[in-house]
């Protein structure tokens, strides 16, 4: 089959790659267009960009899918589309245009966590396991009938980041496998089943570690965030980035309560302690929390009834 595939960060590359190195035919590639990135606010192409133009592939770059992307896109003349996180909408006519529709790798394990960011959810909410689906799309926010699926334990330490690693590549088979069925007839969708859950993007504040919950939830939020937008508490209003942390049996610390135990960095919740491995004050380069809580006066704690947020920096 002929295939547009639009996608845009690194965990849509293994889908990309796999399509690619396969039988069918990926006419065209449509990603988000290059972003200022670091310091020094550097426009760059995406993860997919970057992949789609190793393998020597047509890319449009649009950050909508308008008029004019749409005639872009049918002028390739495509069978099948195939999503993975390119960030936009796929409305009609285009929806409908292609004679096999248009396929989306979700990581969760529909319908539960539908929207822009169902890893994060499902770690904040304390999930034990989650999984991928390929579904076809509909209008409505991922609500199409599923191909197919996968589904895992998460591990107790897992960050957002280390399982969507982790789902992106597993994901990419499964999409091939997908594929390869529709191509071929024998791919049959069944209606998703079960009450919806939903999993809007996550915002800075999403972020904040709140030091009064128990340690299990304050560190599935950790976990959670990590590493976008970045876990982090307040000590006197400015805040402070955990890069790392671990679970700890030391004894328990009033609520954002900052100790030094036998050279470990151990930070209060509501019942245990929370290990701090790693650090990023406001301002300044990531460092070795027990060196960062060694620079502090004494006695010095983490904000746990202060809503000021410092602006993101």
């Amino acid at each position: 089959m002929r295939i547009v595939f639009a996608g845009t960060p690194t965990a849509a590359v293994p889908t990309l790659q796999t399509l690619a190195s396969g039988p069918h035919d990926v006419a065209m590639v449509v990603t988000r267009p290059d972003a200022p990135l670091g310091r020094k606010r550097v426009l760059t192409p995406s993860p997919v960009a970057q992949a789609a133009d190793e393998l020597g592939l047509e890319v449009l770059k649009t950050a909508r899918l308008d008029e004019t992307a749409t005639g872009r896109i049918l002028e390739a003349e495509p069978e099948l589309g195939v999503v993975v996180a390119y960030g936009g909408l796929v409305r009609e006519p285009l929806l409908s245009a292609p004679a096999h529709g248009w396929i989306n790798l979700h990581f969760s394990l529909l319908p539960r966590w539908r929207g822009a960011a169902p890893v994060q959810r499902a770690l904040i909410a304390g999930d034990e396991r989650t999984g991928a689906a390929v579904f076809r799309l509909v209008p409505e926010l991922d609500a199409g009938d599923v191909y197919d699926t996968l589904e895992r334990p998460i591990g107790a330490d897992e960050t957002a980041g280390d399982l969507l690693d982790s789902l992106a590549t597993a994901g990419a088979a499964l999409v091939e496998h997908v594929v390869d069925g529709i191509a071929d007839g024998t791919a049959v969708p069944v209606p998703q089943a079960g009450e919806p859950t939903l999993a809007p993007k996550l915002a800075l504040d999403d972020a904040r570690l709140d030091l009064t919950r128990d340690a299990r939830a304050v560190y599935a939020r950790l976990r959670g965030v990590t590493p976008e937008p970045g876990a982090f508490f307040t000590v006197d209003g400015t805040r402070v980035k955990v890069l790392a942390a671990a679970r700890s049996a030391a004894e328990p610390l009033p609520p954002g309560a900052l100790r030094l135990r036998a050279g470990h960095a151990h930070v209060g919740t509501g019942t245990a302690p929370l290990e701090l491995v790693t650090v990023q004050p406001a301002g300044k380069r990531a460092m070795a929390a027990p060196d960062w809580l060694r620079g502090l006066p004494e006695g010095t704690s983490a904000d746990v009834d202060d809503t000021r947020s410092e602006a993101a920096s």
